[in-house]
C-alpha cells in the first residue's frame, strides 16, 4: 500500500478545532476509538441547533473532514422541518433524488424517507449515489421514530476500508475501474420512469449522454444502462477513499434467498443490477468476499434516539441499514453536488 494512502487518515485527523465560544454552546465527544461518529451535544440548555449551525458551517465542515460523520444528539429537534433547516444551514440547498436506485417516498421539499425496503432485510454499506457522475457530498438522516428493536444505520470510514483492500485487488480495480450494469423493465426494482423521473425516453437519453452512461433500449419498454466508474476518490481535502458501488450492487452481496431467486429467474446479462471489472469480465467470488470483509471490519453502529441527526461526508463515510422491528421512521436529505471530475484520482 503506497505511503500516500496510508497517511490519508493521519492527515485528516489534524483538522477539527473548536473556539471558546463554540465550546460554550456545544460539547464534542467521539462514539468509539475510531472517532466515528463525532457526537455533538448542547453544553447548555436552550441551544437552537439551526441557529447554531447557520454560524458554524466552517466548523462542521472541519469536523466532517476529520471524522467523516457527526451525530447531533439531545438538541430537541422535533420535526422534519427542523431537520431540513439544520441541513440547509450547514450544507446549503437540498438536492433532488435523481437517477434513483432505490424506492423512497417524498416527505417535503427534497426530504425523503430512507430506503423503503422490507424491515427484515439488511442494506449493505455503500456511499450514496457513487455510481452517478454527480453525487451528493453530504447526506443526512433524521430519526423521527426510533425502531422498536435494532434498525441501526451502521457507518464505516471508507478511508480505512481502502487500507484493508488487498493490494492486488486494489491495483486491478484502480487501473480498470468497475462496470455497473442495470436492466430496467423486468418488474424487479425501479422502472426507468421511476429511476429517471420522466416518461420521456429522449430525456433519459439526454441524461445518460451528459452523465457518461451508455444506454440500450430493449424490447417491451426495457432499458439497459452501463456506467464505468472509478473505485477510489480523492476527497476535496486531499485524502483517498474507497468510493464505489461495486460491492453493493454485485449479485453476491444480496441475501442468500434473494440471490438464489434472482439467479433462477435471470441470466447473468439480464440481472436487474450487477457489477463487473471495468473490462466487463466477471469479478471472482473471493474478491467480493474480501471487499465485504473490508467494509464489515470498519462498521460502527449506534442505537437511534428520537431527534437524532446523523450528518455524513458521503465521500468519506459509507452507510447501511440493519433489519428492524417496526415502527421506524428515518428520513434523509442530500446536499452539495459533487462530480467525479472533482474527485477523480489523477492516475485512475
Amino acid at each position: 500500500m503506497p505511503d500516500s494512502l496510508k497517511s490519508s487518515i493521519r492527515l485528516s485527523r489534524k483538522r477539527a478545532m473548536v473556539t471558546t465560544s463554540d465550546k460554550d454552546l456545544v460539547s464534542v465527544r467521539y462514539f468509539d476509538s475510531r472517532r466515528l461518529p463525532a457526537v455533538i451535544e448542547p453544553a447548555i440548555d436552550g441551544v437552537d441547533l439551526v441557529s447554531w449551525g447557520a454560524t458554524q458551517r466552517e466548523f462542521v465542515d472541519s469536523m466532517l473532514a476529520e471524522s467523516g460523520a457527526i451525530l447531533f444528539r439531545n438538541f430537541g429537534v422535533g420535526s422534519v422541518e427542523g431537520f431540513r433547516g439544520l441541513v440547509e444551514a450547514v450544507c446549503g440547498p437540498l438536492l433532488e433524488y435523481k437517477e434513483r436506485s432505490s424506492p423512497r417516498t417524498h416527505v417535503t421539499g427534497n426530504v425523503y424517507t430512507s430506503t423503503d425496503y422490507p424491515p427484515e432485510r439488511t442494506i449493505f454499506l455503500h456511499n450514496e449515489q457513487s455510481y452517478n457522475h454527480i453525487f451528493p457530498l453530504r447526506i443526512a438522516f433524521f430519526c423521527v421514530t426510533p425502531p422498536a428493536k435494532d434498525g441501526e444505520t451502521p457507518i464505516a470510514d471508507v478511508r480505512r476500508v481502502l487500507l484493508r483492500v488487498p493490494e492486488e485487488i486494489r491495483r486491478r480495480l484502480e487501473s480498470q475501474g468497475y462496470l455497473y450494469v442495470r436492466n430496467f423493465g423486468s418488474g424487479v426494482g425501479l422502472s426507468w420512469q421511476e429511476s429517471f423521473q420522466t416518461d420521456d425516453p429522449g430525456q433519459v437519453e439526454e441524461h445518460c449522454r451528459s452523465n457518461f452512461v451508455e444506454f440500450e433500449w430493449l424490447p417491451q419498454d426495457g432499458l439497459r444502462t452501463r456506467q464505468l466508474r472509478p473505485v477510489i476518490a480523492r476527497h476535496p481535502s486531499g485524502v483517498h477513499a474507497w468510493f464505489n458501488h461495486l460491492t453493493f450492487f454485485h449479485i453476491s452481496t444480496l441475501e442468500q434467498d434473494i440471490q438464489q431467486e434472482m439467479l433462477a429467474n435471470f441470466s447473468q446479462a439480464d440481472l436487474p443490477n450487477n457489477t463487473y471489472y471495468g473490462d466487463g469480465t466477471l469479478i471472482e467470488p473471493e474478491v467480493l468476499e474480501k471487499l465485504r470483509e473490508a467494509y464489515i471490519a470498519e462498521r460502527v453502529s449506534f442505537p437511534w434516539e428520537s431527534g437524532d441527526i446523523l450528518l455524513l461526508d458521503n465521500v468519506l463515510t459509507a452507510h447501511a441499514r440493519a433489519p428492524f422491528t417496526p415502527p421506524r421512521r428515518i428520513v434523509t436529505a442530500m446536499a452539495r453536488p459533487c462530480s467525479w471530475s472533482d474527485v477523480r484520482v489523477s492516475n485512475a
